[in-house]
């Protein structure tokens, strides 16, 4: 497997996905993994030759290489080794860059934990290092002293034979420092670097700087090709192999790379241990300086193909990560069966040991996952963008629902390839303190392959969402808002049953457009009054049809109320029809905001309701037809009422008819005395309605996911279905009054949809 220390490899996107790995250990969730081999290293495997780096002699070179190449069965971790070779480079110079990638690699104490595999480590280093200086002494050429190297390594993986070989490099190195920065506080650091003529150098660095430069940007370049040869050994077996294009196309290159890293240690290790014995004088050549360069930017070259290639196998890892742990929260959650909800919920939200994931709002304190264990748990997940009104009602609900021992836990959902802002955390902090309930303490421990299921099977699109869960972790239903919006705290416990008790006992009347929205409609109900609702953005149809009204209940000497509820978008248009309303006295009509949002929000989750319920194509569910009819009126943009006699609803139509109904009053004034008015009204509406069809229109968000078709609730065909685009400039507030018409024509146009087929 590969190493988890390892600060160069794809990290998990979340921590989510370290508890899934947790889990999946668990005896009973072995069989949920996928058949994986993590012991198996991608390096000690052959490889092919050729590549575009590759020279006619270099291809030759290679083939020498690959006959010395002759991995065994052994695995051998050097990672740990290498952290040593990396911490001996920090330290050594302070003209040498720090290397580590990550600061608390940075701060790691230097450990050989790991390697009890290769117990005679310390002698193989020892060995190379002496191989090294004795043929270099012996006069033997870099290219030979290099193959003698690899001789000694045959058995050992790529990355085993370069960390080897730069271990034994770094003794040489760190000796050299060391000496240097001892030489004027430690007697026997000060003896031992007469001997090998340091002075000289600490008299003259000036002299030595080209050299020292060059040396260490070389070792740089060794490092970082040496890193990624490590990184590619790491690579777990289960998501790539080397019979991967791009792998492949890589390891063509390790053998080359090996050669250059061993050549060029040996290179480096020789500026070092000649240095001193030469003089000034040579020290200023440049023809050694220029071979080094050379060779660092050979090494960058293919460093440099490696770590794009790496950069590529990393995104395919974490693709196939995520569709690994969105496959196994998928399991725990449908396919097994648990004693409680622990399991389920640790799934959804990364629980540490050591810190709470929750945050417990009254109480301010962080508390563990136990405090949900065995109880009905309803997940409220949303962006950070849920509005005032929302959180309103829920918090209504929830506290005339305690008794029912369930709680709520607020998962908020964050675009994660986003960078987390100030602004952001404010917003989040902001939130979270107004919720009577229990919220994830932060963002980011919900992972993204949570975000993926929430979306792909809880089809989770923006608009908060509702999961119910029961004592077991068992999902009752995937969205119970639309349950709580309509039936508030009765619809507990949330569960599809008893969405579909509660529809059973509906009926098409007044009582379940208006609920307890307002309690003066519902005095009128009790008083068997006629009762005209009415909406629509249209401020001259709104004068004219309330004037006729009134008109007419004075010639019938009939008691009709009005109630102007609004529209269900562009609310600053809606506060102006209202207070014009208002100042003309022309109805009753809603001047809380809250109430006109809570109103349209509720017939459009009647509508998701049977839709989730799969109850779209009912073609004898009444009060779906009506709701339909309800929700195309409030998108046309035009006028609409409804006229019921106490809970009994009479006429639903759109403006235009119920207007002309009203002023042709003198076609049906006799039927009406004698049948009463909601006979005379209806009968002549709905002969003006056989002639004139209107279209109807159902729009849904993009927020939600919709159905493939809906019937009509005029004539119960299918209808057409198109894509919209709708501005109603909600963030727009007109510097000065706008006349109520021009408003009405502004919006009109600018809400008109571009339809796309």
């Amino acid at each position: 497997m590969a190493n988890s220390q390892n600060p160069m490899t794809p990290k998990l996107s979340s921590p989510l996905q370290h508890q899934l790995q947790k889990l999946a250990y668990e005896p009973e969730n072995r069989n949920m993994l996928l058949p994986s081999d993590f012991n198996q290293p991608i390096l000690m495997r052959t490889s092919e030759r050729g590549g575009i780096f590759l020279t006619t002699d270099d291809n030759a070179l290679a083939r020498q290489i690959e006959q010395l190449h002759k991995p065994d069965a052994r695995y051998v971790n050097v990672r740990p080794l290498f952290h040593l070779v990396e911490e001996i480079m920090n330290h050594s110079s302070p003209t040498v860059e720090s290397l580590s990638r990550d600061d608390r690699e940075a701060k790691r104490r230097p450990t050989l934990n790991g390697l009890e595999e290769v117990p005679e480590l310390p002698l193989i280093v020892e060995r190379i290092s002496s191989e090294m200086t004795c043929k270099l002494l012996s006069g033997i050429d870099a290219h030979n002293t290099t193959l003698s190297v690899l001789n000694m390594l045959p058995h050992f993986s790529w990355e085993a034979k370069v960390v080897l070989t730069l271990a034994a490099f770094a003794l040489t190195f760190g000796d050299f420092w060391l000496l240097v920065q001892l030489y004027s506080t430690n007697p026997l650091a000060k003896s031992m670097a007469l001997i090998k003529r340091l002075p000289m150098i600490m008299e003259h660095p000036g002299a030595y700087k080209n050299q020292f430069d060059t040396t260490i940007n070389l070792i740089n370049a060794m490092l970082e090709t040496t890193r990624c040869i490590v990184e590619f050994g790491e690579l777990p077996t289960v998501y790539v192999t080397n019979e991967d294009p791009e792998v492949k196309a890589a390891m063509i290159h390790f053998p080359i790379a090996v050669y250059w890293i061993i050549r060029s240690a040996v290179a480096a290790a020789t500026q070092l241990t000649t240095m001193s014995s030469r003089g000034v004088e040579y020290i200023s050549a440049t023809a050694e300086s220029w071979e080094l360069s050379n060779w660092t930017h050979k090494l960058k070259t293919i460093s440099d193909h490696l770590r794009q290639t790496l950069s590529n196998l990393y995104r395919l890892i974490e693709e196939k990560k995520e569709i690994d742990a969105y496959t196994m929260i998928k399991k725990i959650i449908y396919d097994t069966m648990h004693i409680d909800n622990i399991k389920v919920l640790k799934t959804l939200i990364y629980a540490d040991d050591d810190v709470p994931p929750l945050f417990d709002v009254p109480a301010n304190r962080k508390v563990h996952l136990d405090v949900l264990r065995r109880k009905n748990v309803l997940l409220l997940i949303s962006g950070l963008d849920i509005t005032h009104e929302e959180l309103f009602i829920l918090e209504q609900s929830y506290t005339a629902s305690k008794v029912h021992a369930y709680e709520i836990v607020w998962i908020p959902v964050v675009d994660q390839s986003s960078q987390w802002k100030d602004s952001m955390n404010d917003q989040f902090e902001t939130l979270k303190a107004s919720m009577p309930w229990y919220s994830v303490h932060h963002p980011s421990i919900v992972g993204t392959s949570v975000v993926k299921f929430f979306k792909n099977d809880w089809h989770f699109h923006g608009k908060p969402i509702l999961v119910v869960l029961d004592p077991q972790g068992k999902i009752l239903s995937p969205n119970a808002i639309h349950m709580m919006w309509i039936w508030q705290s009765h619809a507990f416990p949330f569960t599809s049953i008893r969405e579909e008790a509660l529809w059973e006992q509906e009926t098409w009347k007044l009582e379940l457009l208006v609920n307890a929205i307002d309690l003066k409609i519902l005095d009128w109900i009790r008083e068997e009054k006629y009762i005209f609702l009415y909406g629509g953005d249209d401020l001259t149809w709104i004068r004219k049809f309330t004037n006729e009204t009134r008109a007419v209940a004075r010639a019938l000497q009939v008691p009709i109320e009005m109630v102007y509820v609004g529209k269900s978008n562009n609310k600053e248009l809606v506060r102006r029809v209202c207070a014009a309303i208002t100042v003309e006295q022309l109805s009753h009509c809603w001047q809380d905001p809250t109430m006109v949002w809570y109103f349209w929000t509720r017939i459009e989750s009647m509508i998701f309701s049977k839709i989730q319920l799969g109850k779209v194509h009912d073609h004898g569910d009444i009060i779906l037809q009506e709701i339909q009819r309800l929700h195309s009126h409030d998108k046309s943009h035009a006028g609409w009422a409804i006229l019921a006699k106490g809970s009994t609803i009479v006429v639903h139509g759109q403006g235009k008819l119920a207007l002309m109904t009203l002023q042709e009053m003198e076609k049906w004034n006799e039927m009406a005395r004698r049948e009463g008015f909601e006979v005379g009204y209806g009968s002549h509406y709905k002969e003006l309605h056989m002639k004139e069809y209107p279209c109807h229109r159902i729009e849904f968000p993009s927020t939600v996911k919709i159905p493939n078709s809906m019937l009509c609730p005029e004539c119960r065909r299918h209808m057409h279905r198109y894509h919209s685009f709708i501005c109603c400039h909600e963030d727009f507030t007109a510097a000065a009054e706008v006349s109520p018409a021009i408003a009405a024509a502004a919006t009109a146009a600018a809400a008109a949809a571009q339809y796309e087929a």
